[in-house]
């Protein structure tokens, strides 16, 4: 991968992670001035976990049936700046329900498909375990670069300019991927019912499951986190930084993931993310200090950077060729879909039903079941180095 190839690519998860920036904090504002209520708000930004259970894995289909995935990127990307226009136009709730999940249902291919052509042009020059982290560590930045001049924006104009940054962003998002080119797939006939030949391998099954209960207990921590350290006293400033220190100790594990993936098998590194989890999530429970709070972000580079990196170096042992795009798809499905969509609906429910800290107790018992589910992989599946 050349250096300009690897300049589009970070440029590219930059900026859409600096959409994800602006829609997952800013949105609801959004929707509340424009005098829509709670319940109504609540499903607006639903699509965007509802819209990962389907979207993903019908482009990876489609991009393994095509054998051109960057393709299918530009064309996401542009056809997803235009739907994002539409929001001028827009008044009615039923208008923007349909909205968000036209909108969401094309992004929802960017990722899978954008990190299966990362991870091609990596393995093609043997550079994963040296280059993957740092080039999706920009996408981390991206996110902490939007909140904060977003969030000053906002504060000083008004939420109302933010279809205008949406915009923006969208549209510089969709002429990066002019930019983006991967290693020629090899043209091959889809052969009927390959797919499931790989998920009858029961490694593959525990592997897709540990995903589904990391992202699940992820769940409470990206829709009650902030209001969870709202009811602790902590003002808006102070929880934004607590957001930002999560998101830093994620790039710092990114930029030094070849040095923990290159000594490590990635499912040791998975067992010891899903122990970490088990660790922040009861700790953000029973100790909700400060100091522990601090530590207990600061353990989100193991959580979800660590966790991340070696499921999709994980993913390449069983998805390779015609499959890897919907193999992308099917983690993001099962875990940012079904996972995060069934967290978040159980966590609403114990928040409201019991304590609030119960909702992270939840969560630390799924990354146990997480852990208790990588565990069965069998050793004899990994080839010595």
């Amino acid at each position: 991968m050349t250096p300009s190839v690897r300049w589009a690519f970070g440029s590219f998860f930059f900026l859409y992670f600096a959409y994800v920036g602006l829609v997952s904090p800013y949105a609801s504002l959004f929707f509340l001035e424009r005098g829509f209520n709670v319940i109504e708000i609540s499903v607006l930004m639903s699509m965007l976990q509802i819209t990962r259970i389907v979207g993903p894995f019908s482009w990876g289909w489609l991009s393994d049936y095509l054998s051109n995935r960057v393709g299918i990127i530009r064309f996401c990307a542009f056809l997803a700046a235009l739907v994002f226009v539409c929001i001028f136009f827009l008044h009615t709730y039923i208008a923007f329900f349909v909205w968000m999940f036209v909108l969401h249902t094309i992004l929802s291919s960017l990722m899978p498909l954008g990190e299966s052509a990362t991870v091609h042009a990596l393995f093609k020059d043997n550079s994963f375990d040296k280059r993957y982290g740092r080039l999706r560590l920009w996408g981390s930045v991206g996110f902490i670069a939007m909140v904060l001049v977003a969030g000053e924006l906002f504060q000083r104009k008004g939420v109302e300019l933010y279809p205008y940054v949406g915009m923006i962003v969208l549209t510089l998002l969709a002429f990066i991927t002019l930019l983006l080119h991967e290693p020629k797939m090899e043209r091959r006939k889809m052969v009927k019912g390959e797919l499931l030949v790989v998920l009858f391998n029961p490694d593959v099954r525990w592997f897709l499951l540990s995903g589904f209960f990391m992202i699940f207990a992820h769940a409470a921590l990206y829709v009650f986190y902030s209001l969870y350290l709202s009811n602790l006293g902590y003002n808006k400033f102070q929880i934004g930084l607590f957001w930002a220190l999560g998101v830093l100790a994620e790039v710092i594990f990114f930029y030094f993931q070849s040095k923990v993936l290159s000594r490590l098998d990635a499912e040791v590194v998975l067992q010891a993310s899903f122990g970490v989890g088990v660790v922040r999530f009861a700790l953000i429970a029973l100790y909700p200090i400060t100091p522990v709070l601090i530590f207990a972000q600061i353990l989100h580079a193991g959580t979800f950077a660590a966790h991340h990196s070696a499921a999709t170096k994980l993913l390449q042992r069983w998805f390779t060729g015609p499959l890897q795009a919907r193999g992308q798809a099917l983690l993001a499905t099962i875990s940012y879909g079904l996972g995060g969509t069934l967290g978040g609906l159980c966590a609403g429910w114990i928040w409201d039903a019991f304590q609030p800290r119960d909702v992270f107790v939840m969560s630390s018992l799924a990354c146990g079941l997480a852990g208790m589910a990588i565990q069965k992989l069998r050793p004899r599946s990994y080839p010595s180095r």
